[in-house]
């Protein structure tokens, strides 16, 4: 029997005790409070955020690249293979996911939930751009791979350097036409504003009824009681009061806070699992005439022992209706596991269980602490010297060194090694499905439906069989169930379809 089959009857409950408790106001959150109200509208859902806004770390428009990751234009999704061929799995994994999500906003807006789709989405060309001949021959397979599915039609590549001009010229400015470049070219590529995105679903949720949130509270205490489901308490920060509460569910989607409340929570699948955390900055353009020369999201290649979160580029953004413009990542290291968290919550997480894995990962991942310690040292003039390999014309009073977010990469057991550092996302459920965790990072966001939908696969198994769950999830999504990775023609009209209603090019 599903764990929540028995409190799913309308209004029944005190607001003490909801169906459903959501930790955490950031995307993920925000996708999986809006999958259940239409799936289940009687339901009692409670969020609870530590911070007083909504989507103020890692969903925040500033806090990550805004990228639609759509695997068009990023290198580390495809890597090459020993034998020199490219491997796309990766790549048609995160295409179709992204293409699930861009289905789920057009229903927003087709149902008049986000009155614009403006405000959140928009075209903006995707590139990837390489120097030098081994880089170009790399590129050129990538692009000869890709192409050959259908998901990539369209995608161009090109070594003139008259066809790179066009694409993006100021990166081209004062380049001497000895230099070998090539890069390809997806008109379909998108900018993403997450942060409003999410602060218009919660907008929605919290226009429905039995829908409550609350702000500066922070889950201090999580226990799993003998008959099922959970105990926790929610403190209020401004004020210190303890509140007791009890549901049978509970999804922690606390970004980099996410393992610290796992860790409380003291379920068997949670166990063994450690946190690294990277922080990052931006080279913010403050030039309004640097910014109008380029329309578009350049991706090069990450440096030798750099993480795939550090791969450089050149970012057309639209944050609150302006255009800006974006270099970076620069990686850097910080023992918080977010932006407004606490330097102790990296010590704070070590236990018996997570430090084998955690040394182990650390002793095999060398190069990476090098590398996140000689970028966190970087003087001013080092940071410009990276951006010139993409902007030469750029001076340094054009720009301005601001923080990004922070993120926290999964490390795991590992029968062989101890424990490996991952680069992704997890879901973390109990068994009972009674809680579940997101760890990880990159590509989340794009990939939020998708990921709330394997939640939901674990943690609702019942009611997911259920026909009206079925008809509503495929109302949402219209090719949910059906790979379009395999079917083309379904594929064509599925992005016909949301790049008319999200008024995105096609």
């Amino acid at each position: 029997m599903s764990h929540l089959s028995h409190v799913f009857h309308a209004h029944h409950q005190a607001v003490s005790k909801p169906d459903v408790v959501l930790i955490g106001t950031g995307i993920m959150s925000a996708t999986l409070g809006f999958f259940l109200k239409e799936l289940q509208p009687n339901l009692v859902i409670e969020i609870y955020e530590r911070l007083d806004s909504i989507a103020a770390e890692s969903s925040d428009a500033w806090n990550n690249a805004g990228t639609g990751h759509s695997a068009f234009c990023e290198l580390n999704y495809t890597p090459q293979k020993e034998d020199g061929s490219i491997d796309i799995s990766k790549a048609l994994k995160i295409t179709e996911q992204f293409e699930l999500s861009k289905q789920l906003w057009a229903y927003l807006i087709e149902k008049k939930y986000i009155d614009n789709p403006k405000t959140f989405i928009h075209s903006v060309p995707h590139h990837s751009f390489v120097w030098g001949k081994e880089n170009a021959a790399y590129l050129k397979k990538r692009f000869e791979s890709l192409s050959k599915h259908h998901f990539y039609e369209g995608m161009v590549f090109s070594e003139e350097h008259e066809t790179l001009k066009k694409w993006f010229p100021l990166i081209m400015k004062n380049r001497s036409n000895e230099e070998v470049l090539a890069a390809t070219k997806m008109a379909l590529g998108t900018d993403m504003n997450f942060g409003e995105l999410t602060r218009h679903l919660f907008k929605h949720l919290l226009a429905q009824e039995g829908v409550r949130l609350f702000l500066n509270h922070e889950i201090v205490f999580l226990e799993k009681k003998e008959h099922g489901g959970w105990e926790f308490e929610a403190k209020n920060i401004q004020t210190h009061e303890k509140k007791t509460h009890e549901t049978p569910f509970i999804f922690i989607g606390a970004g980099g806070g996410a393992l610290p409340l796992l860790e409380k929570a003291e379920i068997p699948e949670g166990k063994g699992f450690g946190g690294f955390p990277v922080s990052g900055q931006w080279l913010v353009c403050k030039n309004e005439t640097v910014i109008q020369q380029h329309a578009a999201k350049v991706y090069g290649k990450a440096e030798v022992g750099a993480p795939p979160m550090s791969v450089p580029h050149l970012d057309t953004r639209i944050i609150d209706g302006k255009k800006a413009l974006l270099f970076g990542p620069y990686a850097g290291f910080s023992t918080k596991f977010l932006k407004h968290g606490s330097l102790m919550d990296l010590p704070a997480s070590l236990q018996v269980d997570n430090l084998v894995p955690i040394m182990s990962a650390g002793l095999h991942n060398i190069p990476l602490t090098k590398y996140l310690i000689e970028q966190v040292r970087q003087s001013p003039e080092e940071r410009l010297a990276a951006l010139q390999k993409f902007v030469p014309t750029a001076r340094i009073e054009d720009w301005t060194l601001e923080e990004a977010g922070q993120r926290v990469q999964i490390i795991k057991k590992d029968e062989k090694v101890g424990g490996v550092l991952e680069f992704g996302t997890e879901v973390v459920a109990a068994a009972d499905g009674s809680l579940s965790a997101l760890l990880g990072a990159s590509p989340g966001a794009s990939t939020s439906v998708h990921i709330m939908l394997e939640l939901l696969k674990k943690c609702f198994k019942e009611n997911m069989q259920h026909p009206e769950w079925q008809n509503k999830l495929k109302e949402m999504i219209p090719s949910y169930g059906v790979s379009l990775a395999e079917n083309k023609e379904l594929c064509n009209t599925v992005r016909a379809r949301t790049s008319r209603i999200l008024e995105l090019e096609h």
